[in-house]
């Protein structure tokens, strides 16, 4: 089946689907037991996803392996290498998070691969990255899609960020020293709102993302066209998966939708604070936040997760253009919208979060301003920014919802503020309508697979 094997939907259903963001009504073998965090080593989701990154890992190699014989001539060539290099250490980024301990292979080989363990994968990556920094093209020198050097910077302070979590070791000021690389590039906060709505936001997730200024944030993107890269993985899934009950599929530029994936209350109830209109059971309908992008003509309350419009639908994802263009394809079949695997956004908030946990080189004040930046531009005005007594922790962990929901990190956060299997509870969490973290393992961090 196509869902089992396009990474940016693989990434959804086991980062997303897993965590109080999501929740899903179709009942494909497998699905079911990922909101409900009761996955089997046989789940064919996660399955899926490990031979799609060990096959990115293979093709990475062969390609490396290829290439180096003309690299001596050609110094294009060379920056080839290093980017693939960076979609290896990437590949085993997703591995170290989904996984923890998976063979370690750079080379191609006959031979079957012995496990390595998470501090192993962990050295390769950071050595890896470090390693192509300077062969890879300088901020925002490369063609757009494509990595520079600001990527590995970015994904290096994502992975010192994480690096207490998977290895026990604290790397704070680590992830510090490469969040202010990366916030030193010529990527910017992109502050364009072209559709006039009073938030540059959601030009970040529109069909014209590539050249509608969000272009200038997205550090790391995959690029997806309708009429070239027809999927109904990528930015087709999340688009068209998400349009349901009484949402008209061409406000999204698209012939329509698949009932799937829609929010909890977790989600919506981040946003409370900036609430501006509700229906008259007193549920919300309206935001000062213009992030809080959902579809209010749905139920607040999931009382049956079979039914789409129990739980509020996400619109955050469209194929409409800001500029009001058509999209390339006209039938509205496949979509164009480009997804961002890292911003400039998440690397204010690794920062941010970096200093609060105590890494050097950083200051609270630089991470105020960071986060106010944000919260500015999803206000439209500085009246939702925060104080300096109001940045903590807990706020960032809030704050990265709000900023970065259904963009495949929340798994990640929640199991480093350790509020993944314990300590925090979401509807339907555990398989309960209240959430649960009974009987809920700590193994559960992690996904455990049988390769076939």
């Amino acid at each position: 089946m196509k869902e089992r094997s396009q990474y940016s939907r693989l990434l959804f259903y086991l980062n997303e689907l897993t965590t109080d963001q999501a929740i899903i009504g179709w009942g494909d073998p497998g699905i079911p037991n990922l909101h409900d965090i009761s996955w089997g080593s046989n789940n064919t989701f996660i399955q899926a996803m490990y031979y799609r990154l060990a096959q990115t890992v293979s093709f990475s190699n062969s390609f490396i392996v290829n290439a180096e014989k003309l690299a001596e001539t050609d110094q294009e060539v060379k920056s080839y290498i290093a980017e693939a290099r960076f979609i290896r250490a990437y590949a085993y980024y997703n591995l170290i998070d989904l996984y923890g301990n998976v063979p370690l292979v750079t080379k191609i080989s006959s031979e079957l691969p012995q496990q390595s363990n998470r501090k192993e994968i962990f050295n390769f990556i950071e050595n890896e990255l470090k390693a192509i920094e300077e062969e890879l093209k300088t901020g925002k020198g490369n063609e757009y899609g494509r990595v520079d050097k600001v990527a590995a910077e970015a994904l290096l302070a994502r992975l010192y960020l994480n690096a207490e979590t998977w290895i026990g070791e604290a790397k704070y000021t680590e992830a510090i020293t490469y969040a202010k690389l990366a916030m030193q590039s010529p990527y910017k906060i992109n502050t364009n709102d072209t559709n006039k709505n009073g938030s540059a936001y959601d030009e970040l997730f529109l069909a014209d993302n590539d050249t509608n200024g969000a272009q200038d944030e997205a550090i790391f993107t995959l690029n997806f066209d309708g009429a070239n890269s027809r999927t109904y993985g990528g930015s087709t899934f999340i688009v068209k998966a998400s349009i349901g009950g009484n949402m008209k599929a061409p406000d999204f530029g698209v012939n329509g939708g698949w009932g799937g994936p829609r929010t909890t209350k977790a989600l919506v109830e981040q946003f409370s604070s900036s609430i501006s209109a509700t229906n008259q059971n007193g549920e919300p309908t309206a935001w000062k936040d213009k992030r809080a992008m959902f579809f209010s003509g749905s139920f607040f309350e999931i009382n049956n997760v079979g039914t789409f419009t129990d739980g509020y639908a996400v619109a955050k994802w469209s194929n409409k253009r800001a500029d009001g263009a058509v999209t390339r394809d006209a039938t509205g079949e496949y979509v164009d919208t480009d997804i961002p695997v890292i911003r400039l956004a998440e690397v204010y908030l690794n920062y941010a979060e970096a200093v609060l946990r105590g890494g050097a080189g950083g200051d609270r004040a630089t991470a105020l301003s960071l986060i106010n930046e944000l919260r500015t531009r999803a206000y439209g005005n500085t009246s939702g920014n925060i104080t300096d007594s109001q940045l903590n922790l807990d706020f960032i962990l809030d704050e990265r919802a709000r900023e970065m929901y259904w963009e495949g990190t929340r798994r990640t956060d929640l199991i480093r503020f350790n509020k993944y299997t314990s300590n925090y509870n979401w509807p339907f969490k555990g398989g309960a309508a209240n959430g649960t973290s009974f009987q809920l393992q700590e193994h559960y961090s992690l996904f455990q697979t049988i390769l076939l």
